[in-house]
């Protein structure tokens, strides 16, 4: 097994404050940097800013600063929600440092010395906000397919990267690599595209004072796609050799043809491996629309962060929608989901357990006896759970991996009303009341293991509770008897209080 876990997202396009579906994409890539974390291997997590676009310096000249300022005001907005959703990012790279430049002149002085780089005129429509070109045949009545606006007709003279050269190479690679783009769909997508024509790309841009100057030129800047895809191998700094190529970027779909046609074009030029997959997932609707600045169609994660602690809001998107489809955000389906699921199934059995084991055994781990068929059963159980778990985590299949979870969930609430501990605690039946709260407890520590990927804030508690190390172990989480009897837990207030 691999030791090493390399996973980024794409860069954030900071013209705005991240809404409700970028930061989808950053938990998502959060929840699987945790879940490689938790399985012993060494983890580089990358996220950080796309700065040197034209909609970034038109933002800053309408709010009377420099770009750089701007820049570094939004990119503090940035860090500071990403803290409060518990996003545990191990770089956040800005394509206007210094560090970052440095390896795009690298690089593009690499790209230039081979045959693959030509000077030419281009003529195209052109998406300002996407940053990208498209043909006549892939706009949709005229407007821009991802923004639904109007592109403008740019003709220029600059540098192109002969990517029409690739369209063999991208194929055979993607038939000898079926995991390389997923889900299916978006694969499919990719190869539909090459299948109708590649065409050359230029990389080069008349510039407007904001960007990286192109080697050799002295009014032309690197393509902002160009500068932002290198981020991937300059976030990694000296960590480069050890951990490239990334095991995963995770990207939207409305991206795909940058991060599934061009970078791959690129790495080959330049001779470097490719990542090894790279995951798309779908998009957040709101009433049905894409939520989108562009479109001002917009959710922002402060504002229901003032209502609802992160570990609902990233459970909710998690449980509700499956990370490579669309789907739809609703603030009822989170109260809901909140209340039912977080509050009621998961928070009110630790709470009930942990106030009787206050009550019964003075707070202490008791000693379990002989298991009854019932414990045998829920054992075995358990066990399939967490095998089915693991699986979907691997493949991003996070929603299937909590529908799994929920129903350990329930059948743990299920097992206290069978095994009534009330009714034992009257009988003065030690022997069974201390096996049926010593295997409640393992189930609270195996369902925490299970959720820290999603709702890292409350299980972290959870497991301080129990006395489980920080080092967490997912394979721990299909283990049973790791708690140790006789040992002091802390009775905690409820989980999540109910809206």
């Amino acid at each position: 097994m691999e030791k090493r876990f390399y996973i980024t997202t794409a860069i954030a396009y900071i013209n705005s404050p991240p809404h409700i579906g970028f930061a989808y994409e950053v938990i998502g890539a959060d929840i699987m940097a945790r879940f490689q974390k938790m399985q012993g291997k060494e983890v580089f997590f990358l996220t950080g800013s796309d700065e040197h676009s034209f909609n970034v310096y038109k933002k800053a000249q309408e709010a009377g600063l420099t770009p750089h300022e701007y820049c570094d005001k939004m990119v503090e907005r940035y860090k500071r929600i990403w803290q409060l959703l518990g996003i545990d990012y191990d770089r956040f790279i800005r394509t206007s440092s210094e560090k970052h430049k440095k390896v795009v002149y690298q690089l593009m002085d690499k790209l230039l010395q081979t045959d693959f780089v030509y000077r030419g005129k281009y003529s195209g429509w052109y998406c300002i906000s996407c940053e990208g070109f498209y043909r006549e045949k892939e706009l949709k009545d005229g407007l821009c397919p991802i923004h639904g606006r109007e592109p403008e007709w740019v003709e220029e003279e600059n540098y192109f990267f002969a990517l029409s050269r690739f369209e063999d190479f991208l194929k055979s690679h993607i038939k000898d690599h079926p995991e390389f783009i997923q889900p299916e769909e978006r694969r499919n997508e990719v190869l539909g595209i090459l299948n109708s024509g590649l065409q050359d790309i230029s990389i080069s841009r008349r510039g407007k004072g904001w960007g990286i100057p192109f080697p050799g030129t002295k009014e032309e800047i690197v393509y902002v796609w160009v500068d932002a895809l290198i981020n991937y191998i300059s976030g990694l700094g000296d960590n480069f050799p050890d951990f490239w190529p990334a095991d995963f970027h995770v990207i939207g779909k409305d991206i795909i043809r940058f991060h599934c046609i061009i970078w791959p074009a690129l790495l080959k030029t330049l001779q470097l491996p490719l990542p090894r997959r790279i995951f798309s997932h779908g998009f957040i609707n709101l009433k049905g629309e894409k939520i989108s600045s562009t479109r001002g169609n917009i959710l922002q994660p402060e504002e229901l962060l003032k209502e609802y602690p992160a570990d609902a809001l990233r459970f909710y998107l998690f449980r509700e929608i499956p990370f490579g489809q669309d789907g739809d955000f609703s603030l009822e389906g989170l109260k809901e989901r909140y209340n039912q699921e977080l509050a009621n199934d998961w928070g009110n059995f630790v709470r009930r357990i942990e106030v009787m084991t206050d009550k019964y055994f003075a707070s202490t781990i008791p000693s379990p006896s002989k298991l009854s068929p019932l414990e045998q059963e829920l054992t075995s159980f358990s066990k399939e759970i967490w095998r089915n778990a693991s699986s979907y985590m691997e493949e991003f299949h996070f929603s299937l991996a909590l529908q799994e979870t929920w129903k350990l969930i329930k059948r743990a609430n299920q097992y206290i009303e069978e095994s009534s501990p009330w009714n034992l605690h009257k009988t003065n039946d030690k022997e069974r009341l201390s096996t049926v709260i010593y295997t409640a407890l393992e189930l609270i520590r195996k369902i925490a293991l299970l959720l820290f990927p999603f709702i890292p804030f409350s299980c972290a508690r959870v497991l301080e509770d129990l006395g489980v190390k920080k080092q967490l172990n997912w394979q721990e989480a299909g283990e049973w008897n790791k708690l140790p009897p006789g040992k002091k837990i802390t009775l905690s207030p409820p989980l999540f209080a109910k809206k």
